[in-house]
């Protein structure tokens, strides 16, 4: 006999009717997605106060529930997908990626085990072969598939900590890290705040980096790079989160690789710049490192979320992310639980694989060149107004702009953020305050770049009155 709940619920499957209606809700979104203003109005951040409410002590009409996160909740959503959004590196989300997961949460699999999902583990197994070949990496580069690229680099670091200090006779996962053996940790002075979260939750310390000084674009000074040692784990960058620089992995990595240190890049959007024939120079050399973190909700426009950590060390990889049980059941093909750190975790797989297939090796190469395209034309346009200035070299997709004073580009950030034409965020560039645009999304056209810049102007207007 079945509870009351339960009879309850499996009506809602069998009429279909919250589904239908979810479905309706979501068309008529996207259907307005690319017109809106980029960042919600006040009064929608304001309905949202209709939240605020008791845990509900009976159970509510399921109808219900979806139309208040529809009448509230979608207007107070920032039009990420859209293709005037450039804050933050988001990309936006390829159609076909959206239908896919919406077809993968209804099926609701967690590839931890390939008897938990046979179509999870399939799917990365195929997808780890893709990505090994689109950025010409080892052959025995493995693949995990987590959130983002801050659990990617946590993965990477943790690997190379396995590594050097099984390599010291130390085993990290019996001994913890109590008196163990010294490992040091060298990057630039611009790393990314992840990698830095990264290295503390490991407990390698940040006050142990050696720091090397970086040039007017961020990149790293092949020069002043101390000795490195087999001790040591090497952390580069692909893709500035200001400027969009690489750091000039040939050079570097040659050197590193003589010392037998450990080499992870983190290449969280620019990783991308190696599927692309007319960027590819920028990321020469990255086959030459250890470990490698990209997301594929950035520059390939997944859905949230998808991260992947790449790794050429199996064996350090698997040990570092070890798991045990009994009740576990091992396959003789693929386990994604060993490559990552979660063992339940939804199959972001789905869409990662679907988007891939989807474009191919052409199709991702024009994806994002366009972006490149997108930046200059942002940068060239934006110059020619005068009172802004554009702060580094345009390489890949991001632009710094700044104008005459601190107070002005404040000020202008303020009134471009309140006008909700576009939307993007503020930074520090060699000690001076900037805006930071991110062209990060497959829908940015020409027109959307041409409105944003016009939304510039009007903010340096009020600004200046």
């Amino acid at each position: 006999m079945k509870s009351k709940i339960q009879h309850k619920m499996f009506q809602e499957i069998r009429n279909k009717e919250i589904f239908k209606q979810s479905h309706q809700y979501s068309f008529e979104y996207l259907e307005n997605i690319f017109d809106r203003n980029v960042y919600p109005t006040e009064e929608a951040v304001k309905n949202l106060s209709i939240f605020n409410e008791k845990l509900p002590t009976d159970s509510t009409n399921a109808k219900s529930v979806i139309e208040q996160l529809n009448k509230y909740g979608s207007p107070a959503t920032t039009a990420t997908l859209g293709g005037r959004y450039f804050g933050f590196v988001t990309g936006s989300a390829i159609p076909v990626g959206l239908a896919a997961k919406n077809l993968g949460t209804y099926w609701d699999q967690a590839p931890a085990m390939k008897v938990l999902s046979p179509i999870g583990s399939k799917l990365e197994s195929v997808v780890e072969k893709w990505l090994v070949d689109l950025f010409s990496l080892p052959q025995n580069t493995s693949a995990g598939f987590v959130s983002g690229t801050s659990t990617a680099n946590l993965c990477g670091l943790a690997a190379a900590r396995y590594r050097i200090l099984q390599r010291n006779n130390w085993d990290i996962n019996e001994k913890g890290l109590r008196n163990s053996p010294k490992i040091r940790i060298v990057t630039g002075k611009q790393s990314h705040s992840t990698v830095l979260k990264a290295i503390g939750i490991l407990g390698l310390g940040t006050e142990n980096i050696e720091w090397v000084n970086v040039d007017n674009q961020g990149r790293i000074i092949p020069d002043l790079i101390p000795e490195l040692d087999e001790n040591t784990i090497l952390i580069l960058q692909a893709g500035n989160v200001n400027s969009g620089a690489f750091d000039n992995f040939e050079i570097i990595c040659k050197k590193a690789n003589k010392a037998n240190a450990w080499i992870h890049i983190d290449g969280a959007f620019g990783l991308w710049a190696e599927a692309v024939n007319e960027l590819k120079y920028l990321t020469k050399g990255i086959g030459n490192a250890t470990s490698w973190a990209v997301d594929g909700h950035k520059t390939l426009n997944t859905p949230y979320d998808c991260g992947i950590i790449l790794c050429s060390d199996q064996e350090a990889m698997t040990s570092a992310l070890h798991m045990a049980g009994s009740y576990i059941i091992e396959s003789t093909e693929r386990d994604g639980m060993f490559y990552t750190p979660e063992m339940s975790r939804r199959a972001r797989i789905i869409e990662l694989w679907s988007i891939m297939k989807y474009l191919g090796k052409n199709g991702i190469d024009e994806m994002i060149l366009t972006m490149n395209r997108r930046a200059k034309q942002f940068a060239e346009e934006i110059e020619k107004i005068e009172g802004f200035h554009v702060e580094n070299d345009i390489v890949f997709n991001q632009v710094i702009v700044k104008c005459d004073s601190d107070k002005i580009t404040k000020q202008v950030l303020s009134n471009i953020q309140m006008l909700r034409e576009c939307w993007l965020g503020g930074s520090m560039w060699l000690g001076k305050k900037v805006m930071r645009v991110s062209i990060c999304s497959w829908a940015t056209t020409e027109n959307d770049i041409s409105k944003s810049v016009k939304s510039f102007k009007k903010a340096l207007k009020l600004a200046n009155r």
